[in-house]
């Protein structure tokens, strides 16, 4: 043990971040030290769930939702706490995983389901689910690692996974507000909320009606 004379040493508080509304305000969520995961912050989260709450009618008790890379949990358990009845988290880390079921376990959140795998896999699967008479979810959670093309790759399947009037958010280290051409994965979305805050770019996407 390396400990220094007469220098009392105090260990690191734990990183958190905490549920703003609902039944489980103010609860905590811990942050893991893990590779990639960078928890939105609660700043950004008040006024996202303000814009979801504006958009939506405050009406949350029959919306299902899906949190792509749900880290720490912090949107999916807050849409839960605001009563959402459905939530679905995709995770791919194993510690993260846990920490999610231990969470769900501690709030007693049976509308929570959880979904250990790859973000990109599960959203093909759950798109395929969604043909027909199935409504799909009616707001998607993708707040992604930077830098590694996660929107282009996801915003295309996303279209067939959220239901017709459904709001997907989307946080990217840059603006979707493109003043150049608009990409080819960004053209059948329109961006009808947008903010930043430092460097977080954040955004409520809503599906291009078809004429």
């Amino acid at each position: 043990m390396n400990r220094k004379v007469g220098i009392r040493q105090h260990a690191q508080p734990a990183r958190q971040v905490r549920i703003i509304g609902g039944q489980w305000k103010r609860t905590p969520l811990p942050v893991l030290d893990v590779d990639g995961l960078r928890p939105t912050p609660d700043r950004v989260r008040e006024t996202l769930f303000n814009w979801l709450n504006h958009l939506l009618g405050n009406d949350w008790e029959h919306l299902a939702c899906v949190d792509l890379f749900a880290g720490t949990g912090a949107l999916g358990f807050e849409a839960a706490s605001r009563g959402a009845a459905r939530v679905t988290m995709v995770e791919s880390n194993p510690a993260a995983v846990r920490q999610l079921e231990a969470t769900r376990m501690k709030l007693q959140a049976t509308g929570v389901d959880i979904v250990r795998g790859d973000a990109q896999s599960v959203v093909q699967r759950l798109a395929s689910q969604t043909v027909g008479d199935k409504a799909g979810f009616d707001v998607v959670f993708l707040d992604p690692p930077y830098h590694q093309d996660w929107l282009a790759k996801l915003l295309p399947l996303c279209e067939r996974l959220l239901a017709p009037n459904g709001l997907l958010y989307a946080e990217a280290e840059f603006s979707l507000l493109m003043e150049e051409a608009t990409p080819a994965w960004l053209a059948p979305w329109t961006v009808v909320r947008a903010d930043k805050a430092g460097m977080v770019f954040y955004h409520v996407l809503q599906r291009n009606k078809v004429p």
